[in-house]
């Protein structure tokens, strides 16, 4: 004899639309607690089929299927077996369909599929060398592409996310630095953004590919017009930089530092940006590079004002190794 529960997985692919309707929102209340989602466990094998084929549906429904689905995703076991059963390639199909209108929540399917590796291989299409790098360069286009299509809608606003997942791993971060597809360029000019969430995601992903610094400085300093503002403009105070300073440094620096402007508040910002930087001046041509923009002047000032104790932290951290490498013994701090 059926349970109750999978009587209602059942309703999920009703005839009729008002039982299907009726069922998937009691289904989306239901993966709202705890104790639901724990229940639904064994049965996610018919139930994510059943609501992924409702996300094509009018948004009565589809926004329910796709607010369930996103609880489920929640669960590492589930968003598993979730990646298992394909749904990279479901959400993507979907995503992208002109009539498409639950875009917000599919984004944030992917958010938390991502948040595993199998989800991070899938999203990068690892293993399809005629596909590969297709989903990501698609969402870079629409994250970097879209604006608010309703006052305090930004449907692509999560993808800031997504690339901070993605470029926890080196295959991530290899493909975010291919220069022929140029994704970095783009992701790094989103940090103007007025949203937090896009600016936090962007800080982020530079950050994880200055990991990549050791084997990859030439990709990294080839779109320097825009890294290093990203990087050092969020850690330079508001002070309003004297003219000797800013002519030691590139018009993008030079100009944005010469004027009164707010500090980035965001502590978390700034430590991702400090982050970055040393990474990249651990290597002896990221160095040369950093010096070349004036960039330690910019951190003595960012420095002498700064009170968050990480940020200090983050700031010195980057000082001992200029000092170092200003000082006596700079072959110590090259890369090997």
């Amino acid at each position: 004899m059926a349970t109750e529960l999978e009587e209602l997985i059942e309703f999920l692919s009703h005839d009729s639309p008002p039982i299907k309707k009726a069922a998937v929102n009691i289904f989306r209340d239901y993966t709202g607690s705890e104790d639901g989602l724990q229940s639904l466990g064994k049965y996610s094998a018919v139930a994510v089929p059943s609501l992924c084929r409702l996300l094509a549906e009018k948004k009565e429904v589809s926004e329910p299927a796709a607010e369930a689905l996103v609880n489920l995703s929640q669960v590492p076991d589930l968003a598993a077996k979730m990646v298992e059963m394909g749904i990279v390639k479901i959400v993507m199909d979907i995503l992208y369909k002109i009539d498409c209108d639950i875009k917000h929540l599919l984004v944030m399917l992917i958010v938390n599929i991502t948040q595993l590796d199998a989800g991070i291989e899938s999203l990068l299409q690892n293993g399809d060398e005629k596909m590969q790098g297709l989903y990501i360069m698609k969402l870079v286009r629409s994250f970097c592409g879209s604006s608010s299509e309703r006052k305090g809608d930004d449907p692509f606003e999560h993808v800031a996310s997504i690339l901070v997942n993605i470029s926890q791993k080196e295959a991530g971060r290899k493909l975010l630095l291919e220069p022929k597809r140029g994704l970095l360029k783009q992701i790094i000019r989103q940090f103007d953004s007025p949203s937090p969430l896009r600016k936090k995601g962007v800080s982020g992903t530079i950050r994880n590919c200055c990991f990549e610094a050791e084997n990859q400085l030439q990709n990294l300093l080839l779109v320097s017009e825009f890294l290093w503002p990203a990087l050092l403009l969020p850690v330079a105070g508001n002070k309003i930089y004297s003219e000797q300073d800013t002519s030691k440094m590139p018009p993008e620096l030079g100009n944005a530092l010469s004027i009164e402007r707010e500090a980035v508040d965001d502590p978390e910002i700034c430590v991702q940006a400090l982050d970055a930087i040393y990474l990249l001046v651990l290597q002896e041509a990221g160095r040369r590079a950093f010096w070349s923009i004036n960039g330690p002047r910019i951190l003595q000032v960012g420095y002498e004002n700064e009170e968050n104790p990480q940020v200090i932290e983050a700031f010195e951290r980057v000082g001992s190794l200029l000092i170092q490498e200003n000082g006596v013994d700079t072959d110590s701090t090259q890369a090997t």
